[in-house]
């Protein structure tokens, strides 16, 4: 199951944290025309104000109040089988007891009758219908991940009273998958740019930063420019309300991982009164500022390297390549990693593995846990530090980046760049706050901001997309929702731990469960006392005891 993805380490990280629009992980956003469109309503006509009276605008209705909205809610899904996936078969993936169909929604909210989009769907159908409770939607995360490939690609994760009980469904955001992609580059230029590093020199970087920028911002809007200002997670989640009338749910059960719990977080302030048993897994804090979430983030993608170095030296020496001493082994691969910008490897289809990718391959299996991942990060280390081979690291590289076999990229990362723009901007630092960032970097995450200057936090966030975004990190309350449960993992380094305390503390509503290990969510690893305790929490409504802690 792929879940959030941070942007690439070193300059690329920090800079998608300062908030600059890069091509190589992240585009920028795209947001609202207008105050009146993101808040999804239109103000209407008051009354002529008298000598005494003030005008009071009569809110427009919403969500299924909304008479113009009614042809959405009342749509009925034609469900069918799915059709024949070369990748799943690939994957030796069976989806063939799984029903596929569409969603149709407006493209824009508050003008709802001037266009409208298709959403990609897929249904794993309860096993139990006698016993079925209702429907339970997923996200994986992203912003720009598939839904659909979450029930596709994990319907085991599902197994025992999740599928017996729930139609589980995966549905692709607007923007993304199967859901009117945005698309910007084609897969030629994003190879070309992925095989070249950023410059060290912070002015020429940001030289080639700006040139790029344009460019991309420019394809950006040639191809998908009609759907840039309607791909925010506000729309998505007014999207999940159309979708759970449409399957005829009272209220939403949902699972959300990473990206995935800031759009839950959103449904339940959009539609607390809608908002059923929500699971909200490797949470986002709504209320952190961007930058230093993103900073907070790079650290938290240190602390594991130095975790996994460390690990590798003292449990598998046999098979470690970064020598004998656990507390230089991550030096040892930074070392070498930073040393492919002047002395790339060359791939068996002959792209170069420079310093970029590298790091790329190396935090997309930070991910993961010491089971798994770790396992496979320590082997594909070897091979490129003892044998030259930078193969699997390149096809790490290109998992995070979403380029198949065959060289062709999906939209995740374009996209992932348009919704985050879409929900967030941000003013430009201050020179305080910039020499701050810059400190805090170099102190707790040497490794990966080697580099880094206060050149690089001196724009706005998404300051050169088309468009602003009205959206403000802001906590989120949901009075009304029913209890929220909020699940963390205090080894997380994509959404560290202390973001599910916030967002667990912000909901009037909400009990934190803590998972005690690496790598990023907790659903799908297979840890029992997390499994039992969001089946009991979904199937019987039961939270777990307040300050459960999963090892």
């Amino acid at each position: 199951m792929r879940t959030f993805r941070a942007a690439r380490p070193r300059v690329l990280l920090t800079a998608l944290a300062a908030g600059t629009l890069l091509l190589t992980s992240a585009c920028n956003d795209t947001a609202k025309p207008s105050q009146d469109q993101a808040a999804g309503a239109v103000p209407a006509t008051a009354a002529s104000p008298t000598a005494t009276q003030t005008p009071t605008p009569t809110p427009k209705p919403t969500g299924e109040a909304d008479p113009a909205l009614k042809p959405f809610y009342g749509q009925q899904i034609a469900w069918a089988a799915c059709p024949a996936d070369p990748k799943a078969e690939q994957a030796k993936i069976d989806i063939s007891g799984m029903q596929c169909g569409r969603l149709h929604v407006p493209l824009d909210y508050a003008n709802p009758a001037t266009d409208a989009l298709d959403l990609a769907l897929v249904k794993l159908p309860a096993a139990k219908p006698d016993q079925r409770i209702g429907s339970l939607m997923v996200n994986p995360g992203g912003p720009g991940e598939s839904g659909v490939e979450m029930v596709e690609y994990g319907a085991k994760d599902f197994s025992g009273a999740l599928h017996d009980r729930f139609d589980v469904i995966g549905f692709d955001p607007r923007g993304t998958g199967g859901s009117s992609p945005i698309t910007c580059l084609d897969d030629k230029q994003r190879d070309e740019q992925s095989q070249v590093d950023e410059p060290l020199d912070p002015a020429a970087r940001k030289t080639a930063s700006d040139q790029k920028e344009a460019q991309y911002i420019a394809a950006c809007q040639a191809k998908s420019g009609k759907l840039l200002p309607f791909v925010g997670t506000r729309n998505s989640a007014r999207d999940m309300d159309v979708l759970r009338a449409a399957v005829g749910d009272r209220k939403l059960n949902y699972l959300g991982v990473s990206y995935g719990t800031y759009l839950g977080a959103l449904y339940a302030e959009e539609f607390p009164k809608n908002s059923g048993r929500l699971i909200l897994d490797g949470a986002v804090d709504p209320a952190a500022d961007s930058l230093d979430e993103g900073v907070d983030q790079q650290i938290g993608f240190e602390k594991s390297f130095e975790r996994f170095a460390a690990d590798c030296v003292d449990n598998h020496a046999e098979e470690c390549s970064l020598g004998s001493n656990p507390d230089k082994a991550a030096q040892k691969a930074a070392d070498f990693l930073d040393g492919l910008r002047d002395h790339p490897l060359t791939a068996k289809d002959g792209r170069k593995l420079g310093s970029g990718l590298a790091w790329t391959g190396v935090v997309r299996m930070l991910y993961g846990d010491e089971k798994t991942d770790w396992q496979y990060l320590r082997n594909a280390l070897g091979w490129a530090m003892k044998r030259d081979k930078g193969d699997l690291l390149l096809a790490f590289a290109d998992d995070y980046d979403g380029r198949d076999r065959n060289g062709h990229y999906d939209a995740r990362q374009e996209a992932m760049g348009a919704i985050r723009c879409a929900d967030m901007s941000r003013p430009a630092p201050t020179p305080e706050k910039a020499q701050e960032v810059v400190a805090k970097l170099k102190a707790e995450a040497p490794l990966m901001s080697k580099g880094v200057s206060v050149d690089d936090y001196t724009e706005a966030g998404c300051a050169h997309w088309p468009f602003q975004s009205p959206e403000k990190p802001h906590t989120i309350r949901a009075e009304g929702a029913d209890p929220i449960l909020v699940v963390g993992s205090t080894g997380d380094p994509a959404t560290p731990y202390a973001a599910a305390e916030a967002l667990a503390k912000g909901f009037a509503k909400a009990t934190l469960l803590t998972r005690v290990g690496e790598g990023h969510g907790a659903f799908g690893r297979g840890n029992a006392c997390i499994d039992q305790a969001m089946e009991a929490y979904l199937t019987e409504g039961t939270m777990p005891a307040e300050g459960t802690r999963c090892s």
